[in-house]
């Protein structure tokens, strides 16, 4: 049953990965850009934010849609259990910064910060939205504090992202 456990958290990792662009193992590349918190502005510089511990990069579509505020709200309710795993959450999206700050205090619930997802940053990630080109698709990435991705899920159904990341995240405590 012990090496099941072990072996679990393992699969998830393979499975997700297989339709990421960035596999498990890549480098993340560096995000500079801003965003909000609360409703306030925030730089996010992911180097920087790494120093604290592995980061939860999710991407989603838009702002105020149905699935990304579904996604956020999940996301703000399972903040307790990330910071216990010692992980931070940022969501991005390609929304504008006015937009961004209101998302984050209705949708995140002030919970974690949202950020503007430059179409560098869409770019080094993988992320566009290939049926709505300036738009980002729904993945989500964890990165060690070494700046490796460690997992990845990618699928428009927001659903299993929250889980999935909170599962990979403790499986780096292990």
């Amino acid at each position: 049953m012990r090496k099941l456990l072990i072996l679990l958290p393992l699969s998830m990792l393979l499975s997700s990965a297989a339709w990421a662009a960035l596999p498990v193992g890549a480098a993340a590349p560096n995000v500079v850009t801003t965003g909000a918190v609360g409703g306030k502005p925030f730089r996010l510089n992911l180097q920087q934010q790494l120093r604290k511990g592995p980061v939860v990069l999710y991407f989603f579509p838009k702002a105020f849609t149905e699935g990304c505020t579904l996604e956020a709200r999940a996301f703000s309710e399972a903040m307790a259990d990330f910071r216990k795993a010692g992980a931070q959450v940022i969501g991005m999206s390609t929304d504008d910064l006015p937009t961004l700050r209101k998302f984050s205090v209705e949708a995140c619930r002030s919970a974690f910060p949202v950020a503007t997802a430059t179409p560098a940053t869409v770019k080094a990630f993988d992320v566009e939205f290939k049926k709505r080109p300036g738009m980002t698709d729904r993945t989500t990435y964890v990165i060690d504090r070494r700046g490796r991705v460690t997992f990845v899920h990618s699928d428009l159904n927001y659903a299993e992202h929250v889980q999935k990341s909170l599962a990979a995240v403790r499986a780096l405590k292990r």
